[in-house]
């Protein structure tokens, strides 16, 4: 459904723009439908500038950003992707205008894309859309955004995009301001609306969260992807140090901090054997079947994992 081949984001930086800042290098993965696949690494890795080009918010410097195999760029209505493509976004107050009440969200979804449908019909949809994120119509609706909680407005923004039916959700770290209870509530509706078909980019920099909801895992650290696979082999048997620091980092009730184990250092990558043979061929090797790791020797870049494993076989 939707791919991402070898794609790049350069900003111009500093004085006239005579510098170059590299966001994201590289970077191939897809999400298909009824899939989650999380997106994780620390602030500034890439992962909003990722999810910002996929709902083509920031062009694309380089490489490809296909949906159904036609690429973005090239779509002559954008309002036709949009319809089938949305985003939530970390903070729900900023998505709102604080001076109208917060279910103006759906009155622009039907003035856009449902002119026709009667009034009565469409306030129907909205409270069925309202009751399929586990929220009372009766309390939200006719409210204003600072009256009702993070997590009431962010599930506002999920019905939202239920109302258009669409196929791909970009979650970028929808949960991070919400309280533990309030995020299991949304990574459970999530869940759900995986299991009705909807592919789910789930970007986030919190390990357990991403665990918890996601079918594969990319790892991403300085714009690149360092390792990829289905979440339990990631997870169970990480390869790449810096994925294994970010699982030390996760705090654990039974240890103090200086308890945890230190980062394992750089180990030789398993395609490149070594890592001075790695840094004349960068990229992602395939360590075991689905999971990739890009060698610890390399430079930061890293390429599309399917083109070398067509090499190594």
């Amino acid at each position: 459904m939707l791919r991402l081949d070898d794609v790049s984001k350069v900003y111009r930086a500093g004085a006239f723009g005579g510098r170059e800042l590299r966001a994201v290098s590289g970077v191939s993965f897809d999400v298909n439908a009824g899939e989650v696949v999380s997106l994780i690494g620390e602030s500034g890795s890439g992962k909003s500038t990722l999810g910002r080009m996929i709902l083509r918010l920031t062009p694309v410097s380089s490489g490809a950003i296909t949906f159904d195999g036609t690429d973005i760029r090239a779509l002559r209505s954008p309002k036709a992707y949009y319809r089938q493509v949305q985003g939530v976004f970390q903070d729900p107050f900023s998505c709102y205008n604080p001076v109208f009440k917060a279910d103006r969200v759906f009155a622009m979804i039907k003035d856009e894309y449902f002119p026709r449908v009667a009034a009565a019909e469409w306030r129907e949809r909205v409270e069925g859309a309202l009751r399929g994120v586990r929220l009372d119509p009766g309390q939200v609706l006719g409210r204003y955004p600072h009256q009702l909680s993070g997590g009431q407005l962010q599930r506002m923004l999920i019905a939202r995009a239920v109302l258009l039916d669409i196929r791909l959700l970009v979650a970028d770290e929808i949960i991070s301001m919400l309280d533990a209870s309030t995020r299991i509530d949304v990574l459970n509706l999530l869940a759900d609306l995986r299991a009705g078909g909807l592919g789910i980019l789930f970007v986030t920099h919190d390990l357990s969260l991403g665990t918890y909801v996601s079918d594969r895992t990319v790892v991403l650290r300085h714009g690149s992807v360092v390792e990829t696979g289905p979440t339990d082999l990631v997870f169970a048997n990480p390869l790449h140090p810096y994925t294994r620091s970010l699982l030390a980092a996760v705090p654990r009730l039974h240890a103090r901090w200086d308890e945890e184990e230190a980062d394992p250092g750089e180990t030789p990558c398993p395609y490149h054997g070594s890592p001075e043979g790695a840094r004349t061929r960068p990229g992602l090797a395939e360590a075991e079947p689905g999971h990739f790791a890009a060698c610890s020797g390399c430079a930061e870049g890293a390429g599309a994992p399917r083109k070398l494993a067509k090499e190594k076989a």
